[in-house]
């Protein structure tokens, strides 16, 4: 099998246990590189990057020369956002401000897997300050199309096979829509159960920290040394229950997303999944409302200084979300927050009353829109975002145009290992597959 088609769970066994020459699979992944990334654009440019992987990669050999003793993801090289800091690596944020405000500590996620054997392949393209002003990301899919964002690098990344593994972050529909778009995995864990020191925030109540991968079980893996408090072993001994939130929200996908949507649970139904509709979310004009309030006031108060000093540099875009931000009040910020904590409770009775292990959604109103201007609507993530409950998209089929299409599942609070159960399950039935 071709070394860049291995998903992760296949791929670190061999490289731990040197069945899997790590210089010959960083050789494979340069060849593929220099082919694919010229038209994708997925990474921030970096001189010398093989050279360096390869430097890398000769002291985790050093370090680690019996495989027995070798840590749980040697080897294996990720993308990070670059809005994560990382030792070694400028933070740019996808910015024209000058580069020396904006460094800062590692992150503890990427101090977590380098700690476990990551090697970095580099920073990743992201959105200005991950929110709507692109990059020069495309959709390996279609070069034409958007890969979505503000996570298109790192979604781009791991859906043309630059790399296995890439950090993303998620304020409104950051993991869940580019993974769509771009035929990957995409994890969104519940609120704050992934550090999110030292990473340039938005929103400080609405970001998390996810990332995207080939496959669920790949997913779990990452997730198991991220995650705070991860419970190993826990699966389903049955078919899940799932719940289709039905009302407002589920009408803001597109004819063919929702279409494609149906079909999906069809096929689940037939495959033994029971799928129920709930009326679900019907305040979602005021939670999508007060979720923007809250995001823009928060942007605003943490790049205050920075906009003050450099506000020329700023994209329009941003500029537009600032400037709104300064505008919303204390007592629209203090409602927005209450009303997080209200939604997650409805969201979880809902669950409880009706026996769901999961919600199951549409993960981006249809396939990856056409131009690269736009990174498409967030707003079939932005509720699950908006309450924490984690998210997990999954790859289905494709398009009339051949883009991806994904659903997106929705676990209970701080229950992202069922979650990772149910999205095993999910993924195992062929007819809902890329």
């Amino acid at each position: 099998m071709d070394t860049l088609q291995l998903n992760i769970p296949a791929l670190v066994p061999d490289l731990r246990a040197g069945v899997l020459n790590l210089f010959d699979y960083i050789d494979a992944l340069e060849a593929w590189f220099e082919q694919r990334e010229p038209e994708v654009l997925a990474f921030v440019p970096e001189n010398g990057r093989f050279q360096r992987l390869r430097h890398d990669a000769q002291i985790l050999l050093d370090t680690y020369p019996d495989p027995v003793n070798r840590p749980p993801i040697f080897g294996l090289p990720i993308g990070v956002k670059d809005i994560f800091h990382v030792d070694g690596f400028i933070t740019q944020a996808g910015s024209q401000l000058p580069g020396d405000i904006l460094q800062g500590p590692q992150a503890d996620s990427v101090t977590s897997l380098r700690a476990a054997g990551a090697l970095i392949m580099g920073k990743t393209v992201t959105t200005e300050f991950a929110y709507f002003a692109p990059g020069a990301t495309r959709n390996p899919y279609n070069l034409a199309h958007t890969p979505g964002g503000s996570s298109s690098g790192s979604a781009a990344a791991v859906g043309a096979g630059l790399c296995p593994f890439a950090f993303g972050t998620q304020t409104i529909g950051s993991i869940n829509r580019p993974a769509a778009f771009c035929g990957t995995v995409g994890y969104k864990p519940s609120y704050d159960r992934i550090s999110r020191a030292g990473v340039i925030p938005l929103s400080e109540s609405l970001d998390h920290i996810g990332f995207f991968t080939n496959d669920v079980a790949g997913a779990a893996l990452a997730a198991s040394l991220l995650c705070k408090n991860w419970q190993t072993g826990i699966q389903l001994k049955r078919r899940p229950i799932l719940g289709i939130p039905t009302g407002p929200y589920l009408g803001c996908a597109d004819a063919e997303g929702l279409a494609h949507f149906q079909n999906s649970c069809d096929l689940l139904r037939a495959a033994g999944f029971t799928i129920k509709s709930v009326a679900a979310l019907p305040d979602f004009e005021q939670i999508r409302q007060q979720h923007l309030a809250l995001m823009a006031y928060e942007t605003a108060a943490f790049h205050a200084h920075w906009f003050a000093a450099y506000r020329d540099l700023y994209h329009e875009k941003t500029v537009e979300l600032i400037e709104r931000g300064q505008a919303v009040t204390a007592v629209q910020v203090q409602a927005a927050k209450a009303a997080q904590h209200q939604l997650r409770a409805a969201l979880q009775n809902l669950m409880i009353e009706n026996e769901l292990d999961a919600w199951i959604t549409p993960s981006a109103k249809g396939p990856a829109p056409l131009g690269l201007s736009s990174t498409g609507d967030p707003i079939m993530n932005l509720p699950w975002t908006n309450s924490g409950l984690p998210t997990l998209t999954i790859p289905s089929s494709l398009s009339a145009q051949g883009l991806p299409l994904g659903l997106q599942l929705v676990g209970h609070w701080s229950g992202d290992e069922v979650l990772f159960a149910v999205g095993m399950q999910v993924e195992a039935e062929d007819g809902i597959h890329v």
